[in-house]
């Protein structure tokens, strides 16, 4: 039988939730500090994902001017009721807007409402569910006053679909698997057989992350955990193991009657780094005596399954090299925070991305102009063709590889010709090797082999050449730079500072994988 290998989204894909409408699969993760937020997929195998947009695609939907890294959108969870798609999410550490919403569309590929916010839902991680006499439910996580570090429990209260609003008691449904279990979060409800199961994440983001559930007679409770807890989980596998981090996970029923969770797990390697991020994985769930069976045969996350009885449904792929000759930014282009001012343009010179030299810096919690994109395998070549005449000493326009304002690397041209290659750690700056190049366009490039990493540069017509050493890529692992986030590849230009009137062309942008 035909085969599928996980993860079905690599890269930086955090927190995926999933829902079913007809024969269409639709799916949302996370976003944190980066815009437009929450990617929204869809399928009609549960193995191939094209990328319609995102669900949050405009500055007055998600306010992240200032948000810190990994602040922003945590968490979110899509569902279908009647004609009507919900998302709720969490904003967390904004400075205009925080807490909990819900955005609705009739069609997943947008335009979404404006978000309506819902001060009265405490804590994050909200989940929607609509029972089978159409009510609908709203359950989150928060932490237990006064509790211990990381104690939280799962809450209840009957949603209003029409008004958006919650409605009715409150009810605490569960406080853990585990005694002085900490970080039960991700909760979504579930309705099968007549009774309804409560599907958690337990144990933090990282390797000790696990499934846990608890079942009930009635949706209010009293919810019991299952003997068989945690019904998924890693952290008994050592950190040696090619998957880790397993959690999060979201059930999904297909119309033949197949059940199959997505869930974000990681992907370490060089040691246990992870510069990839927590990626998206699709794994096969079985009902027995009445519970989830997770990866039955096996109990663990594998990379390779059968896959689901449905159609193959492959999409166009597109091309590893970006030419920027549409009218638009892919949907797979992001911005760092929202942008208040639009700093690039696709038209003032047709087949380049111009980005404006603008005073603002990777290094701050802002919005420089820089455009990213995930990186998604652990061996990867990515380059640009630029052409810029820096204004001035402080004028800098290149590629970037981005972790955080504290952990990047920066390969750039600057004033005389100059091409320097900068690694950020721990919000200080180390210059590892410089280079002039010849008049005209510009070719800069990373590539990477597990965590051995190198900057090459290259005028129009000239090969490649390496600009220094080799790096070591760990810097940019979460584990280096903390937060949530994988790495992110940019096209980026700033005046350091200094206001400039100056911009760079940007002719193409080359992103492939060299595994195998």
């Amino acid at each position: 039988m035909a085969q599928f290998e996980n993860p079905v989204l690599p890269g930086s894909h955090p927190d995926p939730s999933v829902c079913r409408a007809g024969s269409d699969y639709y799916l949302v993760t996370s976003t944190f500090e980066y815009f437009p937020g929450l990617p929204i997929y869809h399928s009609r195998d549960l193995v191939h994902w094209r990328l319609l947009g995102h669900v949050l695609d405009r500055p007055s939907q998600l306010p992240l001017q200032g948000v810190r890294a990994s602040g922003g959108l945590y968490a979110p969870t899509i569902r279908h009721h009647d004609g009507v798609f919900y998302v709720v999410c969490t904003l967390v550490g904004g400075t205009a807007k925080s807490g909990n919403f819900v955005v609705t569309a009739t069609d997943p590929a947008g335009e979404w409402s404006e978000p309506r916010w819902l001060p009265e839902a405490d804590g994050f991680d909200p989940s929607l569910f609509f029972d089978d006499t159409g009510r609908a439910w709203w359950t989150a996580t928060r932490e237990v006053a006064g509790g211990r570090p990381g104690q939280t429990e799962v809450w209840l209260r009957e949603f209003d679909p029409e008004r958006l609003e919650l409605i009715g008691d409150e009810h605490v449904l569960w406080t853990g698997a585990l005694r002085d279990s900490v970080w039960l979060e991700a909760p979504h409800l579930y309705e099968v057989d007549g009774k309804y199961f409560l599907l958690c994440a337990e144990g933090g983001t990282d390797f000790e992350h696990s499934v846990v559930v608890a079942t009930a007679d009635e949706v209010t409770g009293p919810y019991r955990g299952s003997p068989l807890n945690p019904v998924l989980t890693h952290r008994h596998l050592g950190r040696d193991h090619p998957i880790a981090a397993v959690g999060h996970a979201d059930l999904v029923r297909t119309q033949e009657d197949q059940w199959f969770a997505v869930l974000l797990a990681t992907r370490p390697y060089g040691g246990y780094y992870y510069n990839l991020g927590r990626e998206t994985f699709l794994v096969p769930v079985s009902w027995e005596a009445g519970g989830p069976v997770f990866s039955p045969g096996t109990g663990r996350l594998e990379t390779r399954y059968d896959v689901p009885d449905l159609p193959a449904h492959p999409w166009p792929e597109a091309g590893p090299t970006d030419d920027f000759d549409a009218p638009v930014l892919g949907p797979e282009w992001s911005f760092l925070r929202t942008p208040d001012e639009e700093f690039w343009s696709l038209t003032d010179r047709p087949g380049h991305l111009r980005l404006a030299v603008r005073p603002e810096s990777i290094n701050d919690l802002v919005t420089p102009s820089l455009v990213v994109r995930r990186q998604q395998h652990q061996d990867f070549h990515a380059s640009c063709e630029v052409e810029f005449e820096a204004a001035g000493p402080t004028e800098w326009a290149g590629l970037v590889l981005l972790q955080n304002n504290d952990h990047h690397v920066r390969l750039l041209l600057g004033a005389g010709r100059e091409v320097t290659l900068v690694l950020r750690a721990g919000g200080r700056d180390e210059l590892l090797a410089t280079a002039r190049l010849p008049e005209g366009p510009v070719r800069l490039c990373f590539e990477a082999v597990g965590q051995e990493c190198r900057a090459l540069v290259a005028g129009s017509a000239q090969e490649w050449r390496p600009l220094g050493e080799p790096f070591d890529g760990r810097v940019l692992s979460t584990q280096a730079a903390g937060g949530f986030t994988g790495v992110h590849i940019g096209l980026y230009v700033t005046g350091d500072c200094v206001a400039g009137t100056s911009w760079a062309d940007f002719g193409s942008f080359t992103y492939r994988s060299l595994d195998g």
